[in-house]
């Protein structure tokens, strides 16, 4: 029988949903040992000989360069190019182009506006597929989570993390993510901002496998009470910049100030992918107080995707 680390040889990773709990820790526990390693200067050279494609068609910091570097690291090569400079840009076909992609590469990392793009890539693909971030999802971001959160705590089963804001692409992964681990996980965003539909119905489900739990609610303050990781994100994502300030007023409130982190707890660990917009969604004052792991979260997206590049790579 094989192991789970055999089994994930050539996985592709489009979305939290398509991976089990034994197959997300296994990314998180080789996360462990390689950031480890890189401290202690033993880092190995696991991604010797090979050439990972980077396909972005957002903007990007963290994702482009953490990849980038974490492929470096062990030993890789990093190829960054945009639609604009494929011939995706004059209608060649995504078959097409994931087919000849997988005579050069050896894993393709993505980052665009539609999942199904992402999915269809994957689909005729003969290599990994990565997504590195969709509208819908960000299932590499949630690693780093879930990681950061078990540095932490020591665990996740059994904690409660509470969600606040909009219900994003990266509140619909972590739901799913938190919840596959036994999580109770509450997402306090107002009605119209809810997480979508059939997120909150694969994390009940995970939930209901796991013994964590999932709700929704439009009360922020009891939400908050005795969490132990309070996370948000922007309220504008890329894309809806003409919703800007029709989102501002319909999400005050909904963000993370001192008197929330006070209402959670000294406990709460408090949490945001980046980038902020300190004053709406969450304080400058906490992402760098004593509570916040918002920059170790930031570092742990290279631990977690050199983790998962290293295990789906053949």
């Amino acid at each position: 029988m094989a192991t789970v680390e055999e089994s994930l040889q050539g996985r592709s990773f489009t979305k939290v949903a398509a991976w089990g709990r034994t197959e997300l820790a296994a990314v998180l526990d080789l996360a462990d040992e390689l950031k480890r390693a890189r401290r202690d200067g033993v880092e190995e050279p696991l991604l010797a000989g090979r050439t990972i494609g980077l396909l972005f068609l957002k903007p990007s910091t963290r994702t482009r360069v953490s990849f980038a570097a974490g492929i470096a690291q062990l030993g890789g090569t990093a190829l960054s190019f945009s639609a604009d400079e494929l011939h995706l840009a004059r209608g060649e076909t995504i078959r097409d182009t994931a087919t000849v992609l997988s005579r050069y590469l050896d894993g393709l990392v993505v980052r665009t506006f539609a999942q199904d793009d992402v999915e269809e890539l994957a689909r005729h693909a003969s290599i990994p597929v990565v997504n590195a971030l969709t509208d819908a999802a960000h299932p590499c971001q949630i690693l780093a989570d879930l990681m950061t959160i078990r540095e932490r705590r020591g665990r996740l089963e059994g904690l409660k993390l509470v969600y606040v804001g909009d219900g994003n692409n990266v509140c619909a992964s972590l739901l799913v993510g938190a919840a596959t681990f036994g999580m109770h996980v509450v997402a306090a965003t107002p009605a119209a901002y809810a997480p979508p539909e059939r997120a909150v119905a694969i994390a009940r489900e995970r939930a209901d496998e796991s013994g964590g739990s999932v709700e929704l609610t439009a009360d922020v303050h009891a939400a908050a009470a005795g969490a132990d990781v309070l996370y948000t994100d922007v309220w504008t994502s890329m894309g809806q910049e003409a919703e800007n300030e029709r989102r501002r007023q319909d999400l005050a409130g909904y963000g993370i100030d001192a008197q929330l982190l006070r209402e959670a707890g000294e406990q709460a660990v408090v949490l945001h992918c980046l980038p902020a917009h300190y004053g709406e969604e969450i304080t400058e004052e906490i992402v760098y107080g004593p509570q916040s792991a918002v920059f170790d979260e930031a570092e742990n997206r290279l631990h977690t995707q050199k983790a998962l590049l290293a295990l789906i790579i053949r």
